[in-house]
């Protein structure tokens, strides 16, 4: 299944003219019809039975096929090896889970702003947010894939908040049409990441606003920052706008409560300008710390780290063999 973040804008180019793209497309296709029937279908619901069910249909169902459980269960061997069987067995229900209640919480737009509303603000970065907005300064909040990362941004707007964020398009583009319109829905302005959405972002910020950047996921020429103890790129340019424009730069979490409906939105001190490494690194150990007390609500299946990838670049050239094709070599 294709959910996750994918190319920018644009990077669709030629998906159709060829055999495997057809066979991307029509996939794609099928999952988008998937998955916006049994959105539909949920929606239909009141939230209190609407947030479970979806989080258990998922988790039970659409997780196994989608091969979520065995990305949890390597992601969990290469950072955790010694973690408890139970413990990893638990994870691979209670991750899809979040993430699909995240999903469809989403969807009821509405609803959304409603939980904004009721979300408690807390931490200290919400004193600086203050001090700043009252100067127009620019303000770069800065997130991962955790809980319901969408909270905070509602709980914000609810009190008179203008916040812009900056996404990245999933790589189901059909499934992308529906799902960014959420974000749109909820507040603006939102851009999608490449020149002239990135433009746009920046052009708000200047402007003395607030905006949302997610940094948690591979980025093939990011630089190598430990996450979970282990080296994992990391794009640095949360922390490159920060410095460009003088944005104060805090990490934030929507971490959801026991009761798996209502929420925290916590807002970490500002992260002190630095180097753009510096600053991502300080990120990275926020994160990681948030990622180790709620071990269900970050999103496991995103491949972080990659370590394969890694291995594959050490290889020397000729390492294949004069019996391997050129692109056999290339795909391993």
């Amino acid at each position: 299944m294709r959910l996750g973040a994918g190319p920018a804008a644009g990077g669709w180019n030629g998906m159709a003219r060829t055999p495997a793209g057809r066979t991307e497309t029509l996939r794609d296709l099928a999952e988008n019809l998937l998955l916006r029937a049994a959105i539909g279908g949920a929606l239909a619901l009141p939230r209190r039975w609407r947030v479970p069910a979806f989080g258990w249909l998922v988790s039970r169902t659409i997780a196994p096929l989608a091969g979520f459980r065995e990305r949890i269960r390597g992601n969990l061997a290469y950072v955790l090896p010694d973690l408890d069987a139970a413990d990893v067995a638990a994870l691979c229900r209670d991750v899809p889970d979040n993430f699909a209640r995240t999903l469809i919480e989403n969807y009821a737009t509405e609803e959304l702003r409603e939980i904004g509303r009721r979300t408690p603000l807390t931490g200290p970065g919400l004193e600086a947010m203050e001090e700043a907005r009252a100067a127009g300064r620019p303000i770069l909040l800065l997130t991962g894939h955790f809980g319901n990362y969408e909270v905070p941004r509602a709980a914000l707007i609810a009190r008179g908040w203008t916040v812009g964020g900056l996404y990245r398009p999933m790589n189901n583009r059909y499934f992308n049409a529906h799902y960014a319109a959420t974000m749109h829905r909820l507040g603006e302005p939102v851009f999608p990441r490449g020149r002239t959405g990135t433009a746009g972002f920046l052009r708000h910020l200047r402007g003395g606003g607030a905006g949302v950047l997610l940094i948690d996921q591979y980025f093939r020429s990011g630089a190598e920052i430990d996450f979970l103890g282990k080296p994992a790129p990391t794009a640095l340019s949360a922390a490159e706008i920060a410095l460009k424009i003088d944005a104060l730069l805090v990490p934030f979490f929507g971490i959801r409560q026991p009761d798996g409906l209502s929420f925290e939105a916590v807002f970490e001190a500002p992260i002190p300008h630095a180097t753009a490494v510096e600053m991502t690194s300080a990120f990275n150990a926020v994160l990681e710390e948030k990622v180790l007390a709620h071990m269900d609500q970050w999103f496991w299946i995103h491949r972080r780290w990659k370590p394969e990838r890694k291995r594959a670049r050490k290889q020397p050239r000729n390492a294949s063999g004069p019996g391997v094709s050129a692109g056999a070599a290339k795909s391993g």
